[in-house]
């Protein structure tokens, strides 16, 4: 067994959409970044990568190469997926928390976690996605941006 963590944050931007773990969720602002900057699908990323020792997002999707400009985060998830599983390991499970003031994500969780375990190729049940507030603290709790952190077991197999 192998465990990784993930984090990624991102500030909000007018003009893009709200990506969130593969989702398209209703609100002013999207998520400044490179790809479509869905933190969600960064943050787990990351998770699996680092229980693989593979390195993180950064490494093999780099913000300087332009083929990843608006590149579809849960793409890339799948692309590293692919990476660990060819160093014989897989996904067993998963938990992210999205830390947010706006917009109320509790009615999203479902879904993302659904999307995020097609992504994983890990069954229902195998991913919990769950939505908190920063208590007006921060840059979170300013309504600038908002904060995704991920866990990640795999095993051989």
């Amino acid at each position: 067994m192998r465990v990784g963590i993930g984090y990624d944050s991102h500030r909000f931007a007018v003009g893009r959409k709200l990506i969130l773990g593969g989702q398209a969720i209703p609100h002013s602002a999207g998520l400044a970044g490179h790809s479509d900057a869905d933190a969600v699908a960064h943050a787990l990323t990351d998770a699996i990568l680092g229980a693989a020792a593979a390195g993180d997002i950064g490494t093999h999707f780099p913000d300087t190469d332009a083929r990843f400009t608006d590149a579809d985060s849960m793409d890339l998830l799948r692309r590293a997926v692919a990476l660990v599983r060819s160093r014989g390991l897989r996904v067993v499970n998963a938990d992210v928390t999205v830390i947010a003031e706006q917009p109320k994500l509790g009615p999203h969780v479902h879904a993302m976690a659904r999307a995020l375990e097609a992504a994983l190729g890990c069954g229902e049940g195998s991913v919990g996605v769950k939505a908190k507030t920063n208590e007006g603290m921060g840059f979170i709790g300013a309504g600038e941006g908002l904060a995704v952190m991920a866990v990640a077991l795999l095993e051989a197999g």
